[in-house]
């Protein structure tokens, strides 16, 4: 699974508890999307997560 190349967001796991209490784990998965951004003055094809992408850390290239 991708990461967030600014923030470095990856899969979490834990444990996903039923309503009969059973245990069984379980992974998070952060919404990354694949999108052209301008890198050191170059534009690249970079894995970013969405709240980077709504934050403004990331300036994307037409």
């Amino acid at each position: 699974m991708a990461k967030c190349e600014f923030c470095d967001k990856g899969v979490v796991f834990g444990i996903q508890v039923s309503h009969s209490h059973r245990r069984s784990n379980r992974p998070w998965k952060p919404n990354v999307k694949r999108v052209k951004a301008v890198v050191n003055g170059t534009p690249k094809h970079v894995y970013v997560c969405t709240r980077c992408l709504r934050s403004g850390k990331v300036t994307r290239a037409v």
